[in-house]
């Protein structure tokens, strides 16, 4: 699982460096395709209950599972969400960041952050003896904290010899509920975050997600090991690229740049 996150890692910096205005979607797919079978691997989402490509490429309100296209441009003041998945030896690695294409308007600049923050904080449970619900209540609240919603349809899960397992995480509930979290487990922890209404419909594409009422969503996920005295983030590494969109002190997360 450790290649093949490290595999993933090397995907999305691949996606990450040609992101500017005037790139079709397409080509972010395959320069994910290049980096992960260059090294070995497989990509996990293309056939993957029939997705056609190897990312899911998220634009401005589609949420998740946006499908990359030779049509589809970024545009200045954009936000992308990349996702990709990868499987080594027959284990798996999930990861995904959103961020802005060009400059983008100071509330949306507040909600990428936000959606890191919420990713940070969740991994932070991952600890033995925690219940899977301290993960799910910690996203609930840091996100509603700051006037966000998280997405109730589509969940975090389990990820290892298969890309979802058992349990699936969402990003609401009460802490102190769900299994209690074992050292060695190991999960995608995947909060999502939009400015307006929870509520999201699927296109009739049949995989692109998109908020109801159009407003603005980020995805941000991590592949964690719950440790015994500090989790574990085995796709650690998209963050040492994608770090100069998010340096602005926690404060501004909650709430007073929006």
């Amino acid at each position: 699982m450790a290649k093949a996150s490290e595999v993933v890692v090397s995907a999305l910096r691949a996606a990450h460096d040609i992101i500017e205005p005037g790139v079709t979607t397409a080509a972010l797919d395959r320069e994910v395709m290049k980096a992960v079978e260059s090294r070995g691997c497989r990509p996990a989402f293309l056939g993957y209950r029939g997705f056609p490509a190897a990312t899911c490429v998220s634009i401005d309100d589609e949420v998740v599972h946006g499908i990359p296209s030779e049509d589809r441009l970024l545009a200045e003041g954009d936000i992308v969400g990349i996702d990709v998945g990868v499987e080594y030896e027959g284990y798996f690695g999930d990861a995904a960041f959103t961020m802005p294409v060009g400059e983008v308007e100071p509330e949306i600049d507040a909600l990428l952050k936000h959606g890191k923050f919420c990713l940070d904080e969740a991994v932070k449970k991952a600890l033995e003896g925690n219940r899977l619900g301290d993960i799910s209540n910690t996203i609930q609240t840091a996100a509603e904290s700051a006037g966000y919603n998280v997405v109730r349809d589509f969940v975090g899960h389990g990820v290892g010899s298969a890309l979802h397992e058992e349990p699936q995480i969402p990003n609401f509930g009460p802490a102190g509920k769900g299994p209690r979290l074992k050292a060695g487990m190991t999960l995608a922890l995947e909060p999502m975050l939009m400015t307006g209404d929870w509520r999201v419909t699927v296109l009739a594409d049949n995989w692109t997600v998109v908020t109801r009422d159009g407003t603005p969503a980020v995805h941000f996920e991590h592949t964690v090991v719950v440790g015994e005295n500090e989790p574990e983030v085995l796709t650690i590494g998209w963050e040492e690229f994608i770090t100069p969109y998010f340096e602005s002190a926690v404060g501004a997360y909650r709430g007073e740049a929006i």
